[in-house]
C-alpha cells in the first residue's frame, strides 16, 4: 500500500509528459509538410481565424485528418499490443508478428473481390458504404485469425506461435496478391494502397467509422485490465481470484479486435506501433499492471506513429518515404533487444 502513491505519482506525469509531446508532434505535423507554414498560421487555420483559405484548405482538410488518423490508429495498436502481449503472455505479440493485420487485410481484399466477381451493382455497393463495409470485412479477417492463434497458443511454445504468426502473415499477403490479380480494376481502386500502411488515405467523412469501433475497443480493454493483471501470474492464479478465464479471454480479444480491425481497414498493416508501446510502457510506469500500461501504451501508440508520419510527410526532394520503412528502423532493433535481452523470452520453453 505504501508504493501505490509514487506509482499514481509517476503514472500521471508520464502521461501528461507523454501528452505535452503529442501535442507539440500534433502542431509540427499540422504545420510542416510539403508545403511549411508557421505554428501560429496552423493554430490560426484550426481556429478558423485565418484569413488565407488556401492555408486553412491545407491545415483542416488535408493534415487534420491526417494527423487525427495517425494519433487514433497509433493508440489502438499499443492498446491491442498491451492485451495481446497479456493474452499471450509473449512479449512480442502484437497484430502484426501473430498475423492478424494480414488477416484483416485477406478478409477486405475477399470481400472486394468478391464484390467485383458479382458485378457492377454490388461493386457500387462497396463503393458508396465502403467505410463499414471494409470494416465489418477487416474484422472478420481478424476475428479469424485471432481465434485460431489464440487456440493455437495451447498447444505450442511461444516462439513457434511466433514463427506461425509470420508465416499466416505471409500467407494471408500471397492470398491477398492473387485475389485482387483476379478482381476488377475498380475492386482493386475499392481496395487502395493498404499494402503499403499510410495514415494520409481517411477521408474525413470515414472518420467515424475508423474512431467507433476503437471506442468500443478502449471500452472492453479497460473492462478487461485487472483480471489481465491476474493472469500474467497464471490461470490458476487468476482462477483463484474469481476470474472466469474462458470468458476473459473472449472478452480481451473482442476488444483486440475492435481495436486492430479499423485501423487494417483504413491505414494497411501498421507495423511494429504494437510491439513497441507496451514496452515503452513498461518502462515508464516500472510495473507490468495492466491498467497503469493502458493509457501510458496509448500515448506512446499515438506518439510513435505520429512520429513516423511526420518524418514521412517531410519535403523529401528524391523520393517518398514509406511509413513501415520507417517503423521497421525502430521496431526491427527493439526486437532483438528483447529476444537476447529479456528475462521473460530467456524462460521460454
Amino acid at each position: 500500500m505504501n508504493d501505490h502513491a509514487p506509482r499514481v505519482t509517476r503514472l500521471l506525469a508520464s502521461s501528461f509528459a507523454l501528452a505535452l509531446a503529442l501535442l507539440a508532434l500534433a502542431l509540427y505535423a499540422l504545420a510542416f509538410g510539403q508545403i511549411s507554414l508557421s505554428v501560429p498560421d496552423a493554430v490560426a487555420a484550426l481556429l478558423g481565424t485565418h484569413t488565407d483559405a488556401m492555408t486553412t484548405q491545407i491545415v483542416v482538410e488535408i493534415r487534420l485528418p491526417r494527423v487525427g488518423t495517425a494519433i487514433l490508429a497509433g493508440g489502438a495498436l499499443g492498446i491491442a499490443g498491451v492485451l495481446m502481449q497479456a493474452l499471450f503472455r509473449n512479449p512480442v505479440a502484437d497484430a502484426w508478428s501473430l498475423g492478424l493485420l494480414a488477416g484483416g487485410q485477406f478478409g477486405v481484399a475477399l470481400t472486394v473481390a468478391a464484390a467485383a466477381f458479382a458485378g457492377p451493382a454490388a461493386l457500387s455497393f462497396l463503393t458508396v458504404f465502403a467505410g463499414p463495409s471494409i470494416t465489418v470485412a477487416a474484422a472478420a479477417g481478424v476475428s479469424l485469425t485471432a481465434v485460431f492463434m489464440l487456440g493455437l497458443g495451447r498447444r505450442i511454445g511461444a516462439i513457434t506461435l511466433l514463427v506461425v504468426g509470420l508465416m499466416l502473415g505471409f500467407t494471408a499477403q500471397g492470398l491477398t496478391s492473387v485475389l485482387l490479380h483476379f478482381a476488377a480494376r475498380a475492386g482493386g481502386r475499392v481496395y487502395g494502397g493498404w499494402s503499403d500502411a499510410s495514415f494520409a488515405g481517411v477521408a474525413p467523412e470515414n472518420l467515424p467509422w475508423l474512431a467507433a469501433p476503437i471506442g468500443v475497443g478502449v471500452v472492453l480493454a479497460i473492462a478487461t485490465a485487472k483480471p489481465l493483471t491476474s493472469l500474467l501470474l497464471g490461470e490458476a492464479y487468476a482462477r483463484s481470484l474469481g476470474v472466469r478465464v474462458p470468458a476473459l479471454r473472449r472478452l480481451a480479444l473482442t476488444a483486440t479486435v475492435m481495436l486492430v480491425a479499423p485501423v487494417v481497414a483504413f491505414c494497411g498493416p501498421v507495423s511494429f506501433v504494437g510491439l513497441i508501446a507496451p514496452h515503452f510502457a513498461r518502462a515508464l510506469a516500472g510495473s507490468a499492471r495492466i491498467p497503469a500500461l493502458l493509457p501510458l501504451a496509448a500515448l506512446g501508440g499515438a506518439l510513435l506513429a505520429l512520429a513516423g508520419d511526420a518524418i514521412v510527410h517531410q519535403p523529401w526532394e528524391q523520393h517518398f518515404l514509406h511509413l513501415n520503412a520507417i517503423l521497421a528502423i525502430l521496431g526491427a532493433p527493439t526486437v532483438i533487444l528483447i529476444l537476447v535481452f529479456s528475462p521473460a523470452v530467456r524462460g521460454w520453453r
